[in-house]
């Protein structure tokens, strides 16, 4: 049964279909968690261009997502997606099922449910995600970009006026009451993102209890997102790691292992933590936090005797990959931002108005592109 509810999720994962909401990044053929982070930086970021504007980042939470699908409900999303062919089979799949729990020797008496999926099935998050799919904003100006049961909603204030983030809300709870879906207002966070002189207080967001908390920083997706949109408690979190996973790079040399298993544990273990969502930070981060993540890769080198690429190098190939993928992808939200000019040579870069915007992905890694393919051209 494992092995066929995998077949049943790669089906899906590849399946095709235009009526997906393009804000829904996970369980997408070439997607990452990185495209969404990066998309609700660009929509804040190049909003934040403009004078006296700020964006409110609602960072929304549901009370057990998975449990609360109805079979019913996700049969007519299924059906509206064309998914016929496995609509029947989920659909018995997630009806009648037989549930007990087991306390050390003891074993509760089977119960019959048909309601959510169940826990730790690789099909719950992907069944969720379709669930969903027909929760979107109506407004431009409010953004709600989804991964999987993570969701988040942007709104884009112009001249103080909330009336259309405040509406979206509004809509997102009475959405979520039709659709069995409980939204926890205790673990639901928000960001207010601005760079206004003496702002006036923000009225609190209420969703169906106590006010949601305005927070400095949050963790979305894996990332730590801070109310001034810097990296160095991002940064800050990522090199504690890397040193604390040096020791047992440590420990392997003094068991004498062969440097090209030291440089596998190291690229797997290390490596990756310093590199995690690198495509987010890397270029708005200042010299002072990449040299801290330098300095663990130096040391690494010492420990192994063996020469290991760069933090830059690693952020270039990366954005390159990354934004190659977008370019492949015409339904990413970001497709449109890699505009080739008429020659057919370069790409046209993006119009930004701050630094810090200047140094967000997309414009970034259009500038990478651009000198990828000058060098291309012109290899001496």
């Amino acid at each position: 049964m494992k092995l066929f509810k995998r077949l049943v999720l790669s089906h899906l994962k590849s399946f095709p279909n235009p009526l997906l909401d393009p804000l829904q990044f996970a369980y997408r053929a070439i997607r990452c968690v990185d495209d969404a982070v990066n998309m609700a930086l660009h929509y804040t970021l190049q909003h934040l261009d403009s004078p006296g504007t700020y964006a409110r980042i609602l960072f929304v939470d549901f009370s057990s997502a998975f449990n609360t699908i109805l079979p019913a409900l996700l049969q007519d999303r299924l059906s509206q997606l064309h998914l016929d062919s496995t609509c029947r089979w989920i659909t018995d799949f997630l009806s009648d099922r037989k549930q007990s729990v087991k306390l050390g020797k003891h074993l509760s008496e089977s119960q019959t449910i048909s309601t959510g999926s169940p826990q730790g099935c690789a099909l719950s998050p992907l069944l969720f995600s379709l669930y969903t799919n027909s929760c979107s904003s109506s407004h431009q100006t409010v953004k709600l970009l989804k991964f999987a049961d993570d969701t988040t909603l942007i709104g884009l204030i112009f001249g103080g006026d909330e009336s259309a983030y405040r509406w979206e809300i509004d809509h997102l709870v009475t959405w979520c009451s039709q659709n069995n879906l409980e939204l926890n207002s205790l673990k639901t966070v928000e960001i207010i993102v601005g760079y206004r002189k003496n702002p006036a207080p923000s009225a609190p967001i209420i969703l169906c209890g106590p006010p949601v908390d305005s927070v400095e920083s949050c963790r979305f997706l894996g990332t730590i997102i801070t109310q001034d949109l810097k990296w160095e408690l991002n940064i800050r979190c990522l090199t504690k790691k890397g040193q604390q996973r040096m020791f047992f790079l440590c420990q392997l040399k003094k068991f004498n292992l062969p440097k090209t298993m030291m440089v596998h544990f190291y690229t797997a273990i290390i490596e990756s933590i310093l590199t995690s969502s690198i495509t987010v930070w890397y270029t708005a981060a200042t010299a002072k936090d990449k040299s801290r993540l330098q300095c663990i890769i130096r040391s690494a080198e010492k420990v192994i005797g063996w020469n290991l690429p760069s933090l830059q190098d690693l952020h270039s190939s990366r954005a390159l990959r990354r934004a190659g993928r977008i370019m492949a992808d015409p339904s990413h939200p970001g497709h449109k931002l890699f505009e080739t000019l008429p020659s057919g040579r370069r790409l046209r870069s993006i119009r930004t108005k701050t630094s810090r915007h200047l140094s967000s992905f997309f414009p970034s890694s259009v500038g990478i592109l651009n000198r990828s393919r000058d060098r291309d051209r012109h290899p001496h």
